[in-house]
């Protein structure tokens, strides 16, 4: 006979790109790939864009507050994910680990701060940092550039970003196994004036636009250059040091809000 489990979770959403985030650090919760998907379904369950549990760090004495792992909608592992690194941040520090956060995701090590915290809105403004990007990573691809910001994406530059068919589009691109061998994020870009871009974003694992994806604007303002970045929800500052070699010390800036509180049932064989 299956077990029947409670879970509590807690919704979240940083810039409308939304997450169901469970506090894992007793390490009771194993959900299936199945369970995570039926969780994200807009229809049958909670409804997300991906579902991230918060570790415990095995070594205590690496000095990370926690991990973050992530999970796309489909149930599967993900890559690193920018604004669920900034949500699950918020949930860090409103648990009581401080407005600072030293973690690990999928690509290593980040820190976050969580400032302007407004508990009637029940919203934050996060800093974080991503990846370092090595220049000779970055290619183009068929009128379009590819780079890895801890998550992959294909930058392309369209003249009507409101007229573009993001889901066709990002489909096809999304599946070109000749050029991405392992699926892509595609982003679809338009300069607004000097330093400012707007974007949307076809995201893999969700298999849908998104109204925000913060490894694509990251992706997006390296490669433009443009350091103001306006989804489809809110506008992000994107902060880098460039070498000849790489983009360092890359930071990531944008909301992040807690949504509503509840309790998952599920069984457990």
């Amino acid at each position: 006979m299956s077990e029947m489990k409670r879970m509590p979770f807690y919704k979240f959403d940083g810039a409308g790109n939304d997450f169901v985030v469970v506090d894992n650090r007793g390490g009771e919760y194993a959900l299936s790939e199945a369970e995570i998907a039926r969780m994200c379904h807009r229809r049958y369950g909670v409804g997300a864009d991906g579902l991230m549990t918060l570790e415990r760090v095995a070594d205590a004495s690496a000095g990370y507050d926690f991990e973050m792992r992530y999970y796309n909608s489909d149930g599967r592992l993900g890559s690193m994910c920018g604004n669920g690194g900034r949500c699950i941040a918020l949930f860090a520090s409103l648990l009581g680990m401080g407005d600072r956060l030293h973690f690990l995701g999928y690509d290593g090590a980040h820190e976050a701060v969580v400032r302007q915290w407004d508990a009637e809105k029940r919203r934050a403004t996060v800093d974080l940092t991503m990846r370092e990007v090595r220049k000779s990573e970055i290619r183009r691809v068929e009128g379009g550039v590819f780079i890895d910001t801890g998550s992959p994406h294909f930058v392309l530059e369209v003249e009507d970003l409101e007229a573009v068919d993001v889901v066709a589009e990002g489909r096809r691109w999304r599946y070109r196994a000749d050029l991405f061998p392992e699926g892509t994020n595609v982003d679809f870009i338009r300069k607004e004036n000097e330093g400012v871009l707007s974007m949307r974003t076809y995201e893999r694992g969700v298999e849908d636009e998104t109204l925000a994806c913060g490894t694509g604007v990251t992706a997006c303002a390296l490669v433009t250059g443009c350091r103001t970045v306006q989804s489809r929800e809110a506008t992000f500052a994107v902060g880098w040091e460039e070498t000849d070699e790489a983009f360092t010390k890359v930071t990531l800036t944008g909301p992040a809000s807690l949504n509503y509180t509840g309790t998952w049932t599920y069984f457990q064989a």
